[in-house]
């Protein structure tokens, strides 16, 4: 049986399991916290609404001197997009602080497959054009490729606008030698109305038609996160990964040597948590939770790194 630890007295239940990797029990006042890496889906929103307080969030870490990077498994939308959303949340940032699948991908495919042109791409606008902007020849549409297209290789992403002739055409080509990639294994998204399909689920129906698996390039793997803590300075000890999901949050941040908090407000729910062998330091409510704990705990310990 997991034990639960919490800085809030009022609410046992709301922070729970403090477990180091080793599921030694920690904890939650014990976390050091000089960075954040947030993700975005289940924690600042869900689908196109902001999570309640999250101006006051950013205001909090702000005044805490909290260093962020938001990273995201979602690929449908560039780092500019992320940002117009979130000025419409009234949250302002700068474009190099976001980090998405989308981009991780390509920049990935460019470095480690440079004699690879032509990609097929089951996405939307963010991986189109991180496609693009590595010089792949990006090949998609809404029809059959036909029989005798070739490609070098077939991109799978987040999109709400597939359709059979797009999955026909990846498998084709797949099956004809195409590389498989996948930007991130989220089998679903958090919405306003649930957990919806996401780019996990087109990978594994392609994965069925073709016999093929993926390599998939974001969350849990570490490319992503190593990439978010060079920008915050290699600090891991004292910077925190706060996500929704166990499997690639929290799974990855443990792997790249950082303690991990889980929120609530997405696709886990706490009962998944008990039975999970993959543990969060903390279990938190949502974004409220995450700054009031931030407050409560603001000046050099542990705030600030000694």
């Amino acid at each position: 049986m997991n034990s639960y630890s919490t800085f809030n007295k009022q609410k046992p239940s709301t922070l729970a399991m403090a477990i180091l990797y080793n599921q030694e029990l920690m904890n939650c006042d014990d976390l050091q916290i000089t960075d954040l890496i947030l993700d975005m889906d289940g924690v600042l929103w869900r689908g196109d609404t902001p999570m309640p307080g999250l101006v006051n969030f950013f205001d909090t870490i702000a005044q805490a001197q909290v260093g962020y990077v938001l990273a995201t498994n979602n690929a449908a939308k560039t780092a500019a997009m992320v940002v117009e959303q979130l000025a419409g949340y009234g949250v302002k940032i700068p474009r190099e602080l976001i980090l998405n699948s989308a981009e991780a991908t390509a920049r990935y495919l460019r470095h480690n497959y440079p004699e690879k042109k032509s990609a097929y791409v089951v996405g939307e606008d963010g991986l189109v054009l991180a496609m693009t902007d590595q010089e792949f020849e990006v090949l998609n549409g809404d029809s059959f490729i036909g029989s005798k297209s070739r490609a070098d290789v077939v991109v799978v992403g987040f999109t709400r606008h597939v359709c059979y002739p797009q999955l026909a055409s990846a498998a084709h080509l797949i099956n004809n030698g195409a590389l498989f990639i996948g930007t991130n294994p989220d089998v679903s998204i958090p919405t306003e109305f649930g957990p919806l399909p996401g780019a996990g689920a087109l990978l594994a129906y392609l994965e069925a038609a073709t016999g093929r698996r993926p390599l998939v390039i974001g969350k849990p793997n570490l490319p992503m996160f190593q990439e978010a803590l060079r920008l915050l300075g290699n600090k891991p000890k004292t910077t925190v990964v706060v996500g929704d999901r166990l499997s690639t949050d929290i799974a990855g941040g443990r792997a790249a040597g950082m303690k991990t908090v889980l929120l609530l407000s997405g696709i886990t729910r706490e009962k998944e948590v008990n039975s999970s062998s993959i543990q969060p330091a903390c279990v938190m409510n949502d974004i409220n939770e995450l700054a009031e704990f931030i407050r409560s705990h603001k000046g050099p310990d542990p705030l600030e790194s000694s």
